[in-house]
């Protein structure tokens, strides 16, 4: 018997226009605007299959929510890296789990130019009135919010001496707080703030040798900012070496000789507050942080080594019994003398994609986050309400489900912090098509779904726009 999480790990060339779905239960009537979702949707380029979940080239999918309704639009992002797979049938940078198709000697220049993939499948960013889809990379590729098309690109390093800016970011009131990053013999990663409509304006430097950590996403609380130092990266030497005979940044990912540590920055000046050692750890994403009792609590999903990368291999994702990383939810308590952190389990995993009520509580104490849990396979089959101050959970499944990233939008009223609906994208295994799922965000309860006209990949992250919701959903 085929594997039903499969289904999500397979292409989907086919793209629908502002098609209105139907809805099994319906949609609160206040919610009103417009979800967009990143992640893969074409995992070959030519004859090739990439060989890693981050390759696939990106897909947007839309959903446009008034009056009850909703319309629906996916689309592939017209990257230069998408452009050169369908009309070349090859890989023009290299991925992060497949090598560029090209000679050696065009590889190493390539690597000496700082020539990055522009194949922009992590999430969306709202800057300056602009939407952009976004991966780790310079570019930042533009798309009409409604049709989903690409209109443009922007290098995001403007300003920056950097090659690359996280595809993960903060946005509060129109100010973007980001992190960029340039690698070689001497890694950077410098902490950015950029007003609306201006430059951006470089705050700090964090300096390392040729292996950074892999960093993925920080922290903002109130007065500061959390960078992790996980004790694993790419070693950026040894990558130019091999880089001409074919190897990419998986090869080249591994244990770094450095404690595992944050770093707590002042979110104005810049001065690093405090740096504070703990045990190994591995971090994509973190649901919140805020400042208690003179230190700083910190609350991600946490794996123990570099599998979290290396097990996301599709081969592996593919397979019958794949060996998945386990992630739990857990709570750091990061003192601001600079002593040793401590750690408390939230929720036991495997979890993935923790959100939160962004609006209402990023970088301050808040009680309930969101996420996705696996029971088995490689895809989440339930959505975890956590209880942060209990903690206690709530759980959403359907034994036909598997549910994506949990997105919290609220409810007009605002009367609480869970007073809202949580949008998931999931796969229907049975109806073998995807299916958009709206949740209470305070019981969990299910209100509504929309069946899709066919199935998608499983995505990554989304952001719901909105006259209600300014600017962002999710870090």
């Amino acid at each position: 018997m085929e594997p039903s999480w499969r289904s999500g790990l397979q292409t989907q060339t086919e793209e629908r226009r502002d098609v209105e779905l139907e809805t099994e239960g319906s949609f609160p009537s206040w919610l009103e605007g417009t979800f967009i979702i990143n992640g893969p949707g074409q995992f070959e380029v030519g004859e090739r299959t990439v060989d890693h979940w981050f390759d696939a080239l990106a897909m947007l999918r839309g959903f446009r929510f008034a009056d009850g309704t909703v319309r629906y639009t996916n689309r592939f992002v017209r990257s230069e890296d998408f452009r050169v797979a369908r009309e070349e049938g090859r890989v023009r940078r290299s991925l992060p789990g497949t090598p560029a198709d090209a000679s050696p000697l065009t590889r190493l220049y390539r690597a000496a130019t700082g020539a990055f993939q522009d194949n922009p499948s992590i999430g969306v960013l709202e800057l300056d009135d602009a939407l952009y889809a976004v991966t780790e990379s310079p570019i930042g590729i533009e798309i009409d919010p409604e049709t989903l098309e690409t209109t443009g690109r922007r290098d995001l390093t403007t300003g920056l001496d950097a090659t690359i800016t996280l595809g993960h970011t903060h946005v509060e009131e129109g100010v973007q707080w980001g992190i960029a990053a340039r690698f070689g013999s001497e890694s950077t990663y410098t902490l950015f703030r950029r007003d609306p409509g201006a430059e951006p304006t470089p705050l700090t430097r964090l300096v390392f040798d040729s292996q950074p950590p892999y960093l993925h996403a920080f922290g903002l609380t109130e007065r500061f900012v959390v960078v992790p130092e996980a004790p694993f990266g790419v070693d950026f030497r040894a990558l130019g070496l091999r880089l001409p005979f074919g190897a990419t940044f998986l090869d080249a990912f591994g244990p770094r000789d450095a404690p595992p540590r944050f770093h707590i920055l002042d979110r104005d000046s810049g001065e690093r507050v405090a740096v504070v050692n703990d045990d190994p750890f591995f971090i994509y994403h973190i649901a919140n942080a805020h400042e208690v009792d003179g230190a700083v609590l910190l609350d991600a999903v946490v794996f123990g080594d570099e599998t979290a990368v290396s097990g996301l291999s599709l081969a592996n994702l593919r397979s019958e019994n794949p060996q998945l990383p386990r992630g739990d939810f857990v709570r750091f308590r990061l003192p601001l003398d600079g002593s040793r952190a401590t750690r408390g389990l939230l929720h036991h995993g495997p979890v993935e994609f923790p959100t939160i009520n962004y609006e209402a509580a990023n970088g301050r104490p808040y009680r309930y986050a969101y996420l996705a849990a696996t029971d088995r396979g490689s895809l989440p089959t339930a959505i975890a309400k956590v209880d942060v101050t209990g903690p206690t959970a709530r759980k959403w499944s359907d034994p036909h489900v598997h549910p994506g990233e949990p997105l919290f939008v609220p409810a007009p009223s605002r009367a609480a912090e869970d007073d809202g609906v949580l949008l998931s994208l999931g796969i229907d295994t049975q109806a073998e098509r995807s299916v958009l799922c709206c949740l209470d965000a305070e019981t969990l309860t299910e209100r509504a779904r929309a069946p899709l006209p066919h199935r998608l990949p499983y995505g990554f992250h989304g952001q719901f726009y909105g006259p209600r919701v300014p600017g962002r959903s999710m870090a």
